[in-house]
């Protein structure tokens, strides 16, 4: 009998608001389900059951799952099956992108190589701290799994992607490698992804195949397109889900301002100054709160739409008076939750800041507050006679979430929502 034959799809549609889309595998030192930065929704590779509840089973080797349309032992095949097509002319280079394959969990945790003549249209957009940014169109596209039925690979096709330089990197610096091994190392739902890695042919550089985001980075969001409450929480509480997966692996990314939300890991101090915690200006260690810190900064900014200390130099004088207590101007008209949340993260002791767990938790309860506000159609059931109320309780209600509602206001609406709403 054919071998290919009688193969079917077993796999499990992942609901990503209850789990990862793919396993985490468990090192020394990472979180685990009691600690405090752990998230609920990742999936051990050690877990099978809890795998195979999750993801499905392989069509193929009858194994759960690691990741949603993904068997990691056989797809590994498949790639090591094809490493003779293919060389970056570096050895260093086809051994990282090799392992990429070989350990690959989910489609966005490999990488390719991508011969430069396969993009089209490549354009220069900016230069940034460390090289050079340009857009590309890429008709091939990635491999998002393998067709199991048709035994081959499926791709998404005709993508735009973005092509990410670092200066020198012709010689394969440790620096490069490294800030593509963190795309890898790390679930990253709501970060940029890494596809793979090219070549320019005139300079030899290598390039990181990145992600293309429209819109361009946070503030070029604000500047250009006009958003509500609601819709700007609904942006923040993705932001901290993304540095919720990053501190959850245990990382911190060390460069978080409204201009580069990508990981980052640079040694030494390096970053915007308006958005570095005071204790890392005096020459402290980036740490989680740092980042919590620059999260503070970054919310503040959006909500304002104002750059901070736009038009004070960004030199030690600021440095010092930061150290001192000096922090942007919240804007008048901010929710007084989310004026809480932004004085909280940017707090002088580090200690005292919210960890991205719980700015993740509260972000996702405002945005369902806010939610409540917007028109939408409403089919309430047994609802009590109307009776007059009192100051107090129409007072609540009237001031909507922007001053009064606390986390058990917060928990009775969603408890109405559900009770009350068909």
């Amino acid at each position: 009998m054919n071998p290919t034959e009688n193969k079917i799809n077993l796999w499990k549609e992942v609901d990503y608001s209850e789990y990862q889309l793919h396993v985490t595998i468990s090192t020394i030192g990472s979180p685990t389900e009691s600690s405090e930065e752990a998230d609920d929704k990742i999936v051990y590779m050690e877990d099978l059951e809890k795998r195979k509840q999750v993801y499905g089973i392989c069509g193929e080797c009858n194994e759960p799952g690691t990741g949603e349309n993904w068997c990691q032992p056989c797809n590994a095949k498949r790639f090591k099956d094809n490493f003779k097509n293919w060389t970056s002319g570096s050895k260093n280079i086809d051994e990282f992108i090799q392992q990429s394959q070989l350990n690959a969990v989910y489609y966005l945790r490999y990488l390719e190589w991508i011969p430069f003549e396969n993009f089209k249209d490549v354009t220069y957009i900016a230069r940034g701290g460390f090289g050079k940014i340009y857009s590309a169109d890429l008709p091939e596209g990635y491999i998002k799994y393998w067709d199991i039925e048709n035994q081959k690979w499926k791709r998404d096709c005709n993508i735009k992607v973005a092509l990410k330089s670092l200066d020198n990197s012709s010689r394969i610096s440790t620096e490069f490698l490294n800030e593509i091994k963190t795309h890898l190392q790390i679930y990253l739902w709501n970060v940029i992804q890494c596809y793979g890695i090219t070549q320019v042919p005139n300079t030899k550089d290598y390039m990181m195949v990145l992600e293309y985001c429209e819109n361009g980075n946070l503030r070029n969001r604000y500047i250009n397109n006009e958003s509500d409450y609601y819709l700007k929480i609904y942006d923040l509480y993705q932001i901290t889900r993304g540095l919720l997966d990053i501190h959850s692996a245990g990382k911190v990314h060390k460069d978080f301002h409204s201009g580069n939300l990508l990981y980052n890991d640079n040694e030494g101090i390096f970053g915007v100054l308006p958005y570095m915690a005071p204790e890392v200006l005096r020459g402290y260690q980036y740490t989680k709160a740092s980042d919590i810190y620059s999260f503070g900064i970054i919310m503040n900014e959006y909500i304002s739409e104002e750059t901070p200390y736009v038009n004070i130099p960004h030199n030690l004088a600021l440095a010092i008076n930061i150290c001192k207590g000096l922090r942007p101007n919240i804007f008048k008209y901010t929710p007084k939750l989310l004026t809480d949340l932004i004085t909280k993260c940017w707090d002088a002791k580090a200690e005292n800041r919210p960890t991205a767990k719980e700015l993740y938790q509260e972000l996702d309860k405002l945005y369902v507050a806010a939610a409540i506000y917007t028109s939408r159609l409403l089919n309430f059931k047994n609802l009590p006679e109307p009776v007059n109320s009192d100051v107090t309780k129409t007072t609540l209600y009237s001031e909507c979430f922007d001053c009064q509602l606390d986390e058990l206001d917060l928990n009775e609406i969603n408890q109405d929502e559900e009770n009350n709403t068909e």
